[in-house]
């Protein structure tokens, strides 16, 4: 008796564990690859694959931020408008103000952090539920990037170099023939560097712990207002830098971009197996739910599939993915 009581534990913690949930999701990629492979012959081909590679790295980067939220237990509606708030900054800090190409960068990641500390702070401090006070922050700086901007887009022309920085190669100068777009080497490298955050420091053993149970936490001494700042301000950071990273990639800063972008970070999140109660979840998880995405999109798109309805079939794929969490959850208790 002991002994199957034992057995259903073990299976219990095994549909549980990250690890599960990590391959589930790559299970689901692989499967996706087979079948658009034989659904046509122009999926597979290298310029299709960079393609796919240069649309995640965007919403993939924005995702990683949205990671550390949804763990933490909040929600962060704003990282698609302060995506382009940050890649207007940075081309008011570049072309209008004529500064070097790495000051503009910082100043870019510099306004991505301050949008998302000022949504920690509205949240931590003043105690606004996490949707309302992002999705206050997602109007604000929408507003701010149309008013800076001046409705206009804002063009590196002036500084040649800039595009370099998401279309340029450096596995093209290694490996001639292997043009990999740098764009997709921050993904990963930012990729690496939210794993690193997430399971080896402080700031990470908080943003799971604010995710269990932050009143836990809060009695434990543990100052939650300020590490629940700091996810925040983490979130926006990444923001920022995919707002970089979308402004050399178009060689300009659209400050009517960005509507849609937190959908498609979030579902990311989720596919990955990140609860939405909050808790649990990894990078990987999210890296795959992002090249998911992007791999449904394109091999639909491919395949002649109409916009409307891909976007039906992402939407049916996150409600799976939630319906599979709350299996989860369900069985956990």
């Amino acid at each position: 008796m002991e002994a199957e009581v034992t057995t259903q534990t073990e299976k219990r913690s095994i549909w549980q564990s990250d690890a599960f949930q990590i391959l589930a999701a790559f299970s689901a990629l692989i499967a996706m690859f087979i079948f658009f492979s034989f659904a046509s012959p122009y999926f597979m081909q290298f310029s299709n694959i960079v393609g796919i590679l240069l649309a995640t790295s965007v919403n993939g980067i924005l995702a990683l931020g949205a990671t550390f939220v949804i763990i933490s237990g909040g929600i962060d509606l704003s990282v698609g408008t302060v995506m382009t708030l940050s890649a207007v900054m940075t081309g008011v800090f570049i072309t209008n103000l004529g500064l070097p190409v790495p000051i503009g960068i910082l100043g870019g990641l510099a306004t991505g952090a301050l949008a998302g500390l000022v949504n920690g702070t509205v949240i931590a401090k003043m105690k606004i539920p996490p949707f309302i006070a992002t999705l206050g922050m997602l109007y604000m700086a929408k507003g701010l990037a149309l008013v800076i901007s001046d409705l206009k887009p804002i063009y590196f022309t002036d500084a040649p170099n800039f595009s370099q920085v998401a279309m340029g190669s450096v596995t093209g100068r290694i490996i001639p023939g292997f043009d990999i777009p740098n764009a997709v080497l921050i993904f990963f490298g930012a990729a690496l560097v939210a794993n690193f955050i997430l399971n080896r420091t402080v700031l990470g053993r908080y943003t799971f712990a604010l995710g269990s149970n932050e009143e836990a936490t809060r009695l434990s001494g543990v100052n939650v207002d300020i590490w629940k700042m700091a996810v925040y301000m983490l979130a926006g950071t990444f923001a920022g830098l995919a707002g970089v990273v979308i402004a050399a990639r178009l060689n300009s800063a659209q400050p009517a971009l960005g509507a849609g972008y937190e959908l498609d970070a979030i579902a990311a999140v989720v596919i990955g197996g990140t609860s939405l109660s909050g808790g649990e979840g990894t990078i990987m998880g999210t890296v795959i739910g992002a090249f998911v995405i992007s791999v449904l999109t394109n091999g639909l798109r491919i395949m002649s599939v109409p916009q409307e309805w891909q976007i039906v079939i992402t939407g049916a794929i996150v409600i799976l993915a939630v319906y599979a969490d709350t299996l989860r959850k369900s069985r956990q208790a």
